[in-house]
């Protein structure tokens, strides 16, 4: 079988009747070279570091003869696979994406905004005077930037006040601004009410204070 490219190189003496200088010469074989049949054929990175690792594996040697040269390699494998069991007891699995664990419904609405997303609503209908949705959206944002964090865990039926509680254990000094802006929110959902730009300001206050806050506890938040 010919190869592409002992081919090139023949049908370069039938077509062309002269011969190259070396310059000319070069350039041809690097367009040749550079073809995807040639490109496809070369060893991409996976393969350069597995070689690299059996060509070490394999130069080790111990004193003696080659009948110590298989336990050593049986020993060597061993070894490996006891240290990556080790890293899955010690580390555990390889955690998700935190930001894909912390969409879902929030306090009774379907909800796959991020806090970035829910914030940026809330100052919008601020803007707009709109208070009932601004303080719907920036108590969420607020609840989901403590999700994203992986500080307060929300479900599908956690409440405003049941969120408020769970995150006034991990920032108690802000337990009464939380249980506040639950309260404010319950009113414009539920209740009708007309909400204010006090209720709004109080909420951006909470969030700008918890955006730096130091958590004092997770684990009491995580159920």
């Amino acid at each position: 079988m010919i190869s592409p490219l002992a081919e090139f190189f023949g049908g370069l003496a039938a077509d062309i009747p002269v011969d190259p200088d070396g310059d000319q010469a070069r350039q041809w074989l690097i367009n040749e070279l550079a073809k995807p049949e040639y490109q496809a054929a070369k060893p991409n990175l996976w393969d350069i570091l597995s070689k690299g690792f059996w060509d070490w594996l394999n130069s080790l040697r111990v004193p003696g003869d080659g009948i110590f040269q298989a336990p050593l390699l049986l020993l060597l494998g061993a070894v490996v696979t006891a240290a990556i069991v080790a890293a899955f007891v010690i580390f555990g699995r390889p955690r998700r994406n935190r930001k894909s664990a912390t969409v879902g419904a929030l306090f009774g609405e379907g909800e796959n905004r991020s806090a970035d997303e829910l914030r940026r609503s809330a100052r919008a209908a601020a803007a707009a005077h709109d208070w009932p949705l601004a303080i719907e959206e920036l108590f969420r944002s607020i609840a989901r930037r403590l999700s994203e964090r992986v500080l307060v865990s929300t479900t599908p039926g956690t409440t405003a006040r049941g969120f408020a509680a769970r995150a006034s254990a991990v920032f108690p000094e802000h337990a009464a601004a939380l249980a506040a802006s639950a309260v404010a929110f319950d009113g414009v959902r539920y209740l009708g009410a007309p909400g204010s730009a006090e209720e709004y300001g109080a909420l951006v206050e909470l969030d700008n204070a918890l955006a730096t806050a130091r958590p004092a506890s997770v684990g009491a938040a995580a159920t």
